[in-house]
């Protein structure tokens, strides 16, 4: 079972970067804007409120699916972690600078 689990929890686990977070905030920042915008000038030039509502519902959802998706745009510049200090280390006990095994 973990086998076909596995590919479809990497897929959708959402692996971005500091660089991505970044890029996708802006990005959910301007778009918001622009349909928000958008949204008041259909809505004034028509006076209609439903075509207004369904461009923002459209606009809503177009940055959605923009922003959401771990799109591979977002992880660039992957951070390299090191690991725990107790992985790295050799095993052994140092006594006085001294290595005792």
């Amino acid at each position: 079972m973990d086998e076909l689990l596995t590919p479809i929890q990497d897929a959708l686990e959402g692996q971005i970067d500091f660089h991505g977070q970044r890029l996708a905030e802006l990005l959910s920042t301007i778009l918001l804007v622009i349909s928000g915008v958008a949204c008041f000038l259909i809505g004034y030039v028509y006076k209609d409120i439903h075509l207004t509502l369904w461009t923002g519902l459209a606009g809503t959802l177009f940055t959605a699916f923009i922003v959401v998706p771990p799109w591979p745009i977002y992880n660039r510049n992957p951070e390299k972690w090191l690991g725990s200090p107790s992985a790295r280390a050799t095993p052994g006990i140092t006594v006085d600078g001294v290595k005792v095994q």
